[in-house]
C-alpha cells in the first residue's frame, strides 16, 4: 500500500518560505516593486518539481470547487500550451517529464521563453493559482542566492547598491526541507523528474 504524502508538511514549508518573503519585502521597502498585475515572472516556461506539481493540482482542484469557470479557463490554456509546445518539448511529450541530459538542458534555455503561464488570467494579469504557486514563483523578485550569485528581478532594486541589495537577501528554505519533502512525494507517487506548469495542469 503506497505511503500517503504528508501535505501538512508541504504547508509548513510554504509558511517558512512565505515568512522569508515577507521579511525580504520588509527589508526591501520600495525597491521591491512586485505587485498584483505585474506579469514579468509569468512569461516563459521554467522547470517545476513533483512537489510543485502536486501543489498546483491541489490548487486547481480547489479552484474547480468554488470557481469552476475560472478553473476551466486555466485547464484550457494549459491544454492549448501543451499542444503548441509538445513538438519541441525537450523531454517526453506524453508524460511531460523533462529530459535531464546536457543537450536537453541547453535546449530548454531557449524553449518557450515567450509562453505565458496557463495560470495567468490574461484579463486581470493575476495568478489564478496564487496560493498554490510553485517555489520558483514564491522566491522571484527579492535577492536570492544561486549558482550565478545573488539574483533579483530586473524590475526591482533600481538605484540600490550591491551592499543594499545583499542586505535584503531572501533565504527561503535554510534547512532544505523542500528536498526532503520532494523525495517523499516522488516515493509516494512514483513520478520522478521535473515538468512544466502547462503539462501539470492540462490533464
Amino acid at each position: 500500500m503506497p505511503t500517503r504524502f504528508p501535505a501538512a508538511k508541504d504547508r509548513a514549508l510554504i509558511q517558512i518560505v512565505d515568512s522569508a518573503l515577507a521579511e525580504a519585502a520588509r527589508c526591501s521597502g520600495s525597491w521591491l516593486v512586485c505587485r498584483p498585475g505585474c506579469t514579468q515572472c509569468c512569461i516563459g516556461v521554467f522547470p517545476i518539481n513533483q512537489l510543485d506539481a502536486e501543489r498546483l493540482r491541489r490548487g486547481l482542484a480547489e479552484l474547480e470547487r468554488h470557481a469552476p469557470k475560472r478553473a476551466a479557463g486555466v485547464r484550457e490554456r494549459a491544454r492549448e500550451s501543451v499542444a503548441q509546445l509538445a513538438a519541441e518539448f525537450p523531454g517526453d511529450p506524453v508524460s511531460g517529464i523533462l529530459d535531464e541530459d546536457a543537450e536537453a538542458a541547453a535546449s530548454f534555455s531557449d524553449f518557450a521563453n515567450d509562453e505565458p503561464c496557463p495560470a495567468l488570467d490574461p484579463a486581470t494579469g493575476n495568478c489564478e493559482l496564487y496560493e498554490a504557486r510553485p517555489m520558483t514563483c514564491r522566491v522571484f523578485g527579492p535577492p536570492v542566492q544561486s549558482e550565478d550569485g545573488l539574483g533579483v528581478c530586473e524590475l526591482c532594486y533600481q538605484g540600490a547598491s550591491d551592499k543594499e541589495i545583499a542586505a535584503c537577501e531572501m533565504k527561503p528554505d535554510p534547512h532544505d526541507l523542500e528536498s526532503e519533502l520532494l523525495k517523499k512525494r516522488e516515493k509516494c507517487s512514483g513520478a520522478r523528474g521535473n515538468t512544466i506548469i502547462a503539462f501539470c495542469l492540462a490533464s
